[in-house]
Formats: structure tokens, C-alpha cells, sequence
């Protein structure tokens, strides 16, 4: 039998406490109110996440918690939205006891307070299937703000924040043993368990770039999403990806570890493009919140390529993460 209480005592016990923000009435109704301020519009996301597919079984609940809102909050940030809040549906399997939940609600209180957002309500139910985590979270931008994928320009310059193929790194140390110290192990495994969304980069990105996303699937998957919904080609150079010590000591340097970077996934830093008048401005906007790195340009054309440092495409089998 199910060490679980009642779908309402959980609401009661555990997720109305975290129903901060006045609209979202305690979770005593059956929706909430987002009023946007003046002047600004709503943006909306959402991600599912599948026990299995984008999290292992014996993930800590606290991380699993919060990797499922910091994944969310990371497509804000892209958008140079201000987060303020989120909706959570649960679709929880029997072997999920009062113990986990308590710990998993525990994760997203401890994210509530770091990025000032509430939780505005949401639903809860069983499955036979596996743990599902869907969320979605909401914030708001001055109007006409919202920096978007289909704006990319030729002769724009690509940027990326962070550095990539880290949570690809995390995902193949928790699955496997790898000869590489604690010290590594623990810096890629965080990475991938507890992405760090960059919104203050994203707020202060609107007005600078032209279009951005964040690099969920792999960062030459998720830029050929700006390039089709652009019109243009986006030339990425490897030997410009900024990789972490701890991922060169994973995966080395080569170009094939530089593909392996660029298409593992999991990242959740946000790729964008600049005119090039702009190139100072992005830097001095980057210089509060995050590194970022020239990694390519924009070209006429259509698709997006790796290249070598002598200009030649690299073959790249599979670009990145698909969920079909």
C-alpha cells in the first residue's frame, strides 16, 4: 500500500505553503490570476519531464525538483522575460512516498526564494507509467521586448553563455564509471542535475540580441531552430566552443569530442545572435551574470555546420536530442 496521503492533503501539506503570490489564492480555487504590469505581456512556457528520458530514478527528489522548474525558467530566460511564477502537474507511480515528496517540494521552495517566483497552482494524479514532472512557468517583458528565434540576420555574430557538452558530461558519468576524479565527476554530475538558468543575462540581453534560445537538445540542434525559423545559415567554428576543464578532462579537445560538446544536450545556457555594431554591448551586458563566447556568425543560406579551423564542415551525424 502507498505510504501517500489524499491528492488534497498533499496540496495542503505540501504546495499550498509554497502558493506565495496573492493570485494564486492559497490553491483554494480551481485557477489563478496573473495580472501583467502595465506595459508588459506574458510569456509562457512549458516542459515535461519523464523519469527515464530527461531524469535517472535515483536522482535526489530536491534536484530532480528543481531541474524540472530551472528548465522552465531557463526558456525565460532566452526570451528576456522576468520570471514570476508556475504552474507544477504531477503524474506520481506508486513507489512515490510522502518521504520523496516532501523532499521534492522541499527543492522547489529552496528555488522559490532564489528566484523570487511562486508556485500558482497545478494538479496532481497517479499512473501506472513512469514518474512525470510537467510544468509551466510564466513572466513578463515590456512589450514588444521578447527576443525571439526568427530574427537572426546575416552577418550577425553567434554567442553562447557558460560553457557546453557539461550536462552531457553529467548524464554519461551517472549511467557509466569513468576513471575521472571526484572532483570532475561531482562538477559535470551537478551540471546536468542542476542546471543554472541565466536570467539575469536575458534581461539584460533585450534590446542587444536579435534572436535567442536556450540549448536544451544540443547547442547545434537548438541553433538550427534560429536558422529555420530565421531564413538564414549559422556557421559555428569548434575550436571556439568554450569547454569546461572538467569536460576536457572527460572528453579531451579533439573535434570529435567538440561534436560530442555540441550535441549532448542538457546545457540550458542560451545561444543568441548580435549585429555586430552591438558585439560591445553584449559583452558589457554578459559582464554581471555570465561568461559568453563568440562561437560563430549568421550567413545567408539555410542550415547550420561545425567547422574546423580551417573552415571545412565537420560531419555531424546527429545534431542533437529528438523526442520522437
Amino acid at each position: 500500500m502507498s505510504n501517500r496521503p489524499s491528492e488534497f492533503q498533499l496540496i495542503a501539506e505540501l504546495f499550498a505553503p509554497l502558493a506565495e503570490a496573492p493570485g494564486a489564492l492559497k490553491l483554494t480555487d480551481d485557477a489563478a490570476l496573473i495580472a501583467p504590469p502595465a506595459g508588459h505581456e506574458l510569456v509562457i512556457t512549458t516542459d515535461a519531464l519523464v523519469e527515464g528520458v530527461h531524469f535517472l530514478a535515483d536522482d535526489p527528489p530536491l534536484l530532480i525538483a528543481k531541474k524540472a522548474l530551472r528548465v522552465n525558467l531557463s526558456d525565460l530566460a532566452a526570451k528576456g522575460a522576468e520570471a514570476a511564477g508556475y504552474l507544477l502537474a504531477l503524474s506520481l507511480p506508486a513507489g512515490i512516498d510522502m518521504s520523496w515528496l516532501k523532499q521534492f517540494a522541499e527543492g522547489l521552495k529552496q528555488d522559490q526564494r532564489e528566484f523570487g517566483i511562486s508556485l500558482y497552482g497545478g494538479d496532481t494524479t497517479s499512473t501506472p507509467g513512469p514518474l512525470t514532472i510537467a510544468i509551466t512557468a510564466f513572466g513578463f517583458v515590456p512589450k514588444g521586448k521578447m527576443i525571439r528565434r526568427a530574427n537572426a540576420k546575416p552577418d550577425d555574430l553567434v554567442f553562447v553563455s557558460g560553457t557546453i557538452g557539461d550536462g552531457g558530461a553529467g548524464l554519461a558519468l551517472s549511467r557509466e564509471q569513468h576513471d575521472v576524479s571526484h572532483a570532475v565527476r561531482d562538477f559535470l554530475v551537478h551540471r546536468y542535475r542542476e542546471p543554472r538558468p541565466r536570467l539575469a543575462l536575458g534581461l539584460a540581453l533585450r534590446g542587444i540580441a536579435n534572436a535567442a534560445l536556450d540549448v536544451s537538445d544540443g547547442l547545434l540542434a537548438d541553433l538550427g531552430h534560429i536558422a529555420e525559423t530565421s531564413g538564414v545559415r549559422i556557421e559555428i567554428d569548434a575550436h571556439r566552443l568554450p569547454l569546461s576543464a572538467a569536460l576536457q578532462a572527460v572528453w579531451g579537445t579533439t573535434n570529435e569530442a567538440r561534436v560530442r560538446a555540441a550535441t549532448s544536450g542538457d546545457d540550458y545556457e542560451i545561444a543568441f545572435t548580435v549585429a555586430p555594431r552591438f558585439t560591445a554591448d553584449a559583452v558589457k551586458a554578459a559582464r554581471n551574470s555570465t561568461a559568453i563566447t563568440e562561437i560563430g556568425r549568421v550567413r545567408a543560406g539555410q542550415g547550420v555546420a561545425l567547422l574546423d579551423d580551417q573552415g571545412r564542415e565537420i560531419p555531424v551525424p546527429a545534431k542533437g536530442f529528438t523526442h520522437f
